[in-house]
């Protein structure tokens, strides 16, 4: 009860500012009040089969599950179970994912962590198992499910030095979490050991499911339907920015104006990582007297072949968007406070690709990456602006250092296998 107190403390001195995100045209808070109540209208479980409650917080995590449960059901049809995979998330973007990835009516916001609230949807759900990604230690939930006896797996996790060194603050609540967690399936070894530091009980090493849950295939009818609205030709020079955020943008918007006179061929194409910054780009693509078309406008409107930058204002498309890039900047890496996004799609489909220094969210990719000389780091806009130059001047030098992004994403896949394996290991004897 103390914990709930503390939670509607918090909610209540946070009302301004969901109110000010609202108004002020931000993302809106996710489904608040259904979450509160923890109300979902996910159908109840079938009979005979075993039920998976899948939660990923975001976009990210929802793919990497998304991923997840198509392989588990792969693996329980070939071995005569029967299984029935849902999906959580707590974010309007990572929902919007959900909705796409899974059946109609599979996908629900994830309730706040009130005992009401996680104890409804748990007694909806009735899950046989609950696998949350990455990081996702919430107090009520877990003790929810430990006194339901539903074994909960960490998938793909992952812990940074900084959590390692926050959780290590609160040791004693971190320790009691993490002895309600059965299996932490971690995505590298050093990520293993922090969790065992600080008290998880069994932890496996599976390897990063990011790996496998990148396409790579530019052939792929989602990357050609894309290419045609958008009116990419085979001798367009594509330079992707995505994943973006201020002031990513406009670095890349700087470099394409220093690069475009000599370069006719090169194209840009920015995909920010918050889509309701549409308008605050466009106007800074103005500001700078670039012709530009929106991504939304595409299905309406014919290609203009003057615009030759295309802004991105959709979700959910950046995966497929990655495979018209011969040049990629990965955005969220240039300013220490965001930690970067996710570098391996672009690798995987052969992008010669670049990151800002600040990627401790994908630490351990970065330094496979680095070992293989598989990507570049730059540092600022002049840094960015050098690296699209060579890449424009030295095509078959970008096309290595593509080509060896790719045998290494290629090399590393098959940790969503083993979760998979590992996860269908642990339902009851009596599920599925």
């Amino acid at each position: 009860m103390l914990l709930n107190l503390c939670y509607l403390l918090v909610i209540i001195f946070a009302l301004p500012w969901v109110a000010w995100r609202r108004l002020a045209g931000g993302r809106p808070v996710a489904a608040p009040w259904q979450r509160f109540r923890g109300i979902i209208t996910v159908p109840p479980p079938e009979a005979g089969g075993a039920r998976i409650w899948l939660h990923g917080v975001s976009v990210g995590e929802v793919q990497l599950l998304a991923s997840l449960a198509a392989e588990l059901d792969r693996q329980a049809t070939a071995a005569g179970r029967r299984i029935d995979s849902v999906i959580s998330s707590s974010t309007t973007t990572g929902l919007e994912v959900a909705a796409r990835r899974f059946h109609a009516g599979r996908s629900f916001p994830c309730p706040l962590d009130f005992t009401w609230a996680v104890g409804r949807v748990l007694d909806h759900l009735r899950p046989d198992l609950l696998v949350l990604g990455e990081l996702e230690l919430w107090p009520n939930l877990l003790a929810a499910a430990q006194r339901r006896r539903i074994p909960v797996v960490i998938a793909n996790a992952r812990m940074s030095e900084k959590s390692c060194r926050g959780y290590g603050r609160v040791g004693w609540l971190a320790a009691a979490m993490l002895h309600k967690i059965t299996v932490v399936s971690a995505r590298s070894q050093e990520d293993a050991d922090r969790f065992t530091a600080l008290g998880a009980r069994q932890v496996r090493v599976a390897g990063s499911m990011k790996f496998d849950g990148v396409r790579g295939d530019r052939d792929a009818s989602e990357v050609e339907q894309l290419r045609n609205q958008a009116g990419l030709t085979a001798t367009d020079v594509v330079f992707l920015a995505g994943s973006t955020q201020a002031p990513e943008e406009r670095l890349a918007a700087e470099t394409y104006l220093a690069l475009c006179e000599a370069h006719p061929a090169l194209r840009l194409v920015i995909v920010p990582r918050h889509v309701e910054r549409a308008g605050e780009i466009g106007s800074m693509l103005d500001g700078l007297g670039l012709t530009w078309q929106a991504r939304s406008r595409l299905a309406a409107e014919t290609p203009n072949p003057a615009a030759r930058v295309l802004l991105v204002d959709s979700t959910g498309e950046l995966s497929w968007w990655w495979g018209t890039a011969r040049i990629a900047f990965v955005g969220g890496s240039l300013d220490g406070s965001r930690g970067g996004q996710n570098m391996l799609e672009p690798a995987a489909y052969a992008a010669a690709v670049s990151f800002g220094p600040h990627t401790r969210n994908f630490r351990d990719e970065v330094a496979r990456l680095q070992a293989a000389d598989a990507a570049v780091v730059v540092a600022d806009g002049p840094a960015l602006t050098g690296f699209v130059a060579r890449c424009l001047k030295d095509p078959v030098w970008a096309a290595d250092l593509g080509q060896k992004a790719a045998d290494l994403v290629a090399a590393q896949r098959g940790a969503t296998a083993a979760t998979a394996r590992l996860v269908l290991d642990l339902l009851p004897e009596t599920a599925g």
